[in-house]
């Protein structure tokens, strides 16, 4: 397996008709089974079945609540909407790049590319998750992007990203280097994914449309959330005496060189396009399908309090997710982007309830505690003292990552506002 895991294969974007792929897993290449995919005219779907021996395997598992272990193969297609990415299954879309990755891709392949190429031309060593793909000779298929960065590029990338965004001309070879560092992460900012010894790093940059010191807070709120006990990842800050910054975090999708599954709360709940969800749905599926439901219900309530005082509006489906823990069972990822904003209309994007408001609000979190396995004393009382928390170091956590003066002002109602209030008075 060693040997096959260093045979790779550069590919260029397909010529409409049909291809398909080998699903493997992780650093060993374990197969999973083949991904058919199809596309002429705007019209893309695909097929997706398990091998015979990824079904009778001990260490195989459903890659997704939606792609139950069986032989039977699942379709998926970009339909009536022509949403291209509704053309793979969830955990394929978890897999493949969001906006800036995209438009990375676009750069350096050109315009209109399918969503199986969007997929496949992903560099295969920062790739979410440990989905992989081969083609028919056991070879990993990759895009024409240079190796990952290190640690000692930031300021390169930093400076590529910059150019980038502004839509200005880069070299070829600037481009296969951000494609391969950034043309792998969701989201829509500026990003690159970097190497220090073994283990991945997100690097995300300052954006030129930014009112605000965003990776500086960004930093600080998950330096925050770790100090009233939430598992939030490691993140510091780089090159943090200039005015663009490099906010580092950790990624939980490895440990090392080992590549851990992931799905997204959107994948779990099998939600599609833009439709939304509720932290009770997310809880439902905790209860079925963790590896320690009790502790992971306690930590997704936590989080819903700390959304709601830091005002945290940002915390979408796909903001969500899960990593595999073995024998069929998943636990809740640690956090991840979470950004603080001083907004008159507190509003979530994924709802407290299933069928409520999108409100912001702490009577509402009080209430649904029971759906944590949480009473409402308990839950008051854990309220009070994350309030307490947040209140007596948001500031100080802040000015230590440089975020002062009229920035620090300005951001003041993401923290000091009606529901902390109510918090602190529990």
């Amino acid at each position: 397996m060693a040997e096959v895991d260093r045979m790779t294969v550069r590919r260029t974007r397909s010529a409409p008709g049909k291809q398909e792929a080998e699903v493997h897993l992780g650093n060993s290449l374990l197969h999973v089974g083949k991904l058919r995919f199809a596309f002429d005219r705007g019209r893309q779907h695909s097929e997706f079945s398990y091998s015979q021996g990824w079904t009778e395997d001990p260490r195989g598992f459903a890659l997704a609540p939606d792609l139950p272990l069986g032989l039977a193969p699942f379709f998926a297609s970009s339909g009536r909407s022509g949403d291209q990415r509704e053309s793979l299954p969830g955990a394929f879309q978890d897999a493949a790049p969001d906006a800036w990755g995209r438009m990375l891709m676009e750069r350096l392949h050109g315009a209109g590319l399918s969503e199986f190429d969007t997929l496949t031309l992903t560099d295969d060593t920062t790739r979410q998750g440990a989905l992989r793909f081969c083609d028919g000779e056991g070879r990993v298929i990759t895009g024409d992007t240079a190796p990952v960065p290190r640690l000692i590029d930031l300021e390169d990338l930093r400076s590529i990203a910059a150019t980038i965004e502004r839509r200005g001309e880069v070299s070829n070879e600037a481009l296969r280097q951000m494609a391969g560092a950034g043309g792998s992460i969701g989201g829509a900012r500026p990003k690159a994914n970097v190497l220090d010894d073994d283990q991945l790093w997100i690097a995300k940059f300052s954006s030129a449309t930014d009112a605000s010191p965003v990776e500086r807070i960004e930093v600080a709120t998950l330096q925050l959330a770790r100090s009233v006990g939430l598992n939030a990842p490691e993140a510091n800050l780089m090159l943090e005496s200039t005015d663009s910054p490099i906010a580092l975090i950790r990624r939980f999708d490895r440990d090392g060189p080992a590549r851990i599954p992931y799905i997204s709360a959107r994948t779990a709940l099998q939600r599609h396009g833009a439709e939304q969800g509720a932290y009770t749905e997310i809880a439902g599926f905790i209860q079925q399908h963790s590896d320690n439901p009790q502790a992971d219900l306690t930590e997704l309530w936590l989080r819903i309090v700390f959304t709601v005082l830091v005002t945290n509006t940002d915390d979408h489906l796909k903001n969500h997710g899960f990593v595999y823990a073995g024998d069929g069972q998943w636990s809740l990822s640690q956090m991840f982007d979470v950004n603080p904003q001083p907004e008159r209309h507190r509003l979530l994007k994924t709802a407290i309830f299933e069928g409520a408001p999108f409100e912001a609000s702490l009577e509402m979190a009080i209430e649904a505690a029971e759906f944590f396995s949480l009473s409402p004393s308990e839950a008051r009382q854990r309220a009070r003292v994350m309030a307490r928390q947040i209140r007596d170091t948001w500031q100080t956590i802040m000015r230590r990552h440089g975020v002062t003066g009229r920035d620090l002002s300005q951001l003041a109602p993401a923290f000091e506002h009606r529901e902390m209030e109510l918090a602190l008075a529990l």
